[in-house]
């Protein structure tokens, strides 16, 4: 699997990146309240402003747990979506469904918030795209080829257990929803680093399917996803250092 859009960050300023795709693999709730150093009680960061904290991007100790395993993508990490077996494609249908809505709730409130009409545009094209995939596309795929699989999203297990219930807090975890904070002067900056930090997570997982599924729908979909996001996580870095030197 390539591994050459995910360089290891090389300054503070790109810490928050690497540091949130450090939580992508997290395996227990905790870990991004390690990370971060959040205060379980009030969800603030010990010795650092309100702004600060706002600025991390906190996920309030959610966490993307899924499942047992992880993979590491250089200085990357992502959900372990499991083995290329019968299930596969199901597990990443529900995992990447989930991560779409995340991504069309945070473009939502650009769209509302912003005063750029460049991350106006981004937004509306990330809600349009991604409402596509997931309803026209992973909807309709998962009722035909898994009828019989429950309603709810399912995991990866572990070894021996291909296919298991995700929790709500896997649910809200896999989402990847930050909290974008007031419509202030950094807001597109905060908006800016959790979208590249989501996008780059819907790119492992893309890149992950294209080497295991075996349906051309979904390697398919797949290489759109890693092409359109590549291409958008781009763009956002060009406007982070045009705008906010960053």
């Amino acid at each position: 699997m390539s591994t050459k859009s995910f360089r290891q960050p090389t300054s503070v300023k790109t810490k928050f990146l690497a540091l949130t795709l450090a939580a992508i693999a997290s395996m227990t709730g905790g870990l991004l309240a390690t990370v971060f150093g959040v205060s379980a009680k009030d969800g603030k960061t010990p010795g650092t402003t309100n702004a600060h904290a706002k600025q991390n991007m906190q996920h309030g100790g959610g966490m993307m747990n899924h499942g047992s395993g992880m993979m590491n993508h250089g200085s990357g990490m992502a959900m372990d979506l499991g083995p290329a077996d019968a299930n596969y494609d199901l597990r990443f249908i529900d995992a990447m469904r989930l991560h779409h809505r995340g991504a069309i709730a945070m473009a939502k409130e650009a769209q509302q918030k912003s005063k750029r009409p460049e991350i106006k545009s981004l937004a509306r094209n990330i809600i349009i795209a991604q409402n596509r995939e997931e309803n026209e596309l992973l909807r309709k795929w998962r009722q035909q080829w898994y009828p019989q699989a429950s309603q709810e999203p399912v995991a990866y297990g572990g070894e021996g257990k291909p296919v298991v219930p995700m929790t709500k807090q896997q649910q809200q975890s896999m989402s990847m929803m930050m909290d974008l904070g007031t419509a202030d002067a950094q807001f597109d900056l905060r908006f800016m680093n959790a979208m590249i930090a989501h996008h780059e997570g819907a790119v492992m997982m893309a890149q992950d399917a294209l080497q295991k599924s075996k349906r051309p729908e979904i390697k398919q979909l797949a290489n759109e996803i890693a092409t359109s996001q590549q291409k958008e996580i781009a763009q956002m870095k060009q406007w982070r250092k045009a705008w906010y030197k960053q």
